[in-house]
């Protein structure tokens, strides 16, 4: 019997990682949040990588290049099922970027043939559809978009808020992000604004904390680690493994 994924829990990939996209999907995860911000993804691999994936059953977030139309556009016409909008500032800002996610009269995305309209002409239920189905999540990341953030998840174009803590907190003036009290404030008042909204939130929660009150606070999804640290975690576990069998043996 096929095991059914679950798209509540995530994997953060910061490069076109086949290998980890298998293990996950093969573990259970049902999500992926692709860092193309800050990550090594091209457009040419972008496009042969998210099939891909949904092939393996995976959801895929893509975490844009920049709260701009090309790269809006270009992850859901990859076939990208949700956009992750970053450095979105205030609610001005958020209704004129997110409208790239929706087609007219909703918003403003360009239309393009291909692989999401299975290289055929739409029909109007398709793009009722493709609005419908194909979400934004601006990232909540700074004082500007934190503080409109109800006037943000109020918007027709947005279906939840994908919150960046760490760029948060150095934007708060808090420095580095510490999981602090204040730290925690602030994903509150997401969480809070969400429900009120009957929207959702998403959150990458790498720790047992971010875990337990992501889950508390109603939270819609959670990139349970990312790539590079679950590397790093495997790694750096085999030296310390080694190094205490070398100790025992001296």
């Amino acid at each position: 019997m096929m095991q059914r994924n679950d798209n509540r829990f995530g994997l953060w990939l910061s490069s076109p990682n086949i290998a980890a996209a298998e293990i996950a999907a093969s573990v259970g995860y049902g999500m992926v949040v692709l860092d193309i911000e800050h990550g090594s993804f091209d457009l040419d691999t972008l496009e042969r990588f998210i099939p891909v994936l949904k092939g393996l059953g995976l959801e895929v977030l893509a975490k844009v290049l920049a709260a701009e139309r090309a790269p809006i556009q270009q992850a859901l016409d990859f076939g990208a099922d949700a956009v992750v909008i970053p450095h979105v500032g205030d609610i001005e800002h958020a209704k004129r970027v997110c409208a790239f996610a929706k087609f007219p009269p909703l918003g403003d995305r360009s239309f393009a043939g291909g692989r999401t309209v299975n290289y055929s002409a739409p029909d109007d239920a398709w793009i009722a559809a493709q609005d419908k189905n194909t979400r934004c999540y601006p990232m909540i990341e700074n004082a500007a978009s934190l503080a409109d953030v109800e006037k943000i998840l109020a918007l027709d174009t947005v279906d939840g808020v994908f919150i960046g803590p760490s760029d948060l907190s150095l934007r708060r003036d808090r420095g580095s992000y510490k999981r602090s009290e204040a730290d925690f404030a602030d994903l509150k008042r997401v969480a809070d604004a969400a429900r009120a909204t009957g929207k959702k939130w998403i959150l990458p929660a790498w720790s047992v904390d971010e875990k337990r009150f992501a889950m508390a606070n109603g939270v819609h999804q959670m990139a349970l680690t990312m790539e590079h640290g679950a590397l790093a975690l495997g790694i750096k576990d085999a030296w310390a493994t080694t190094q205490g069998l070398v100790s025992k043996a001296a």
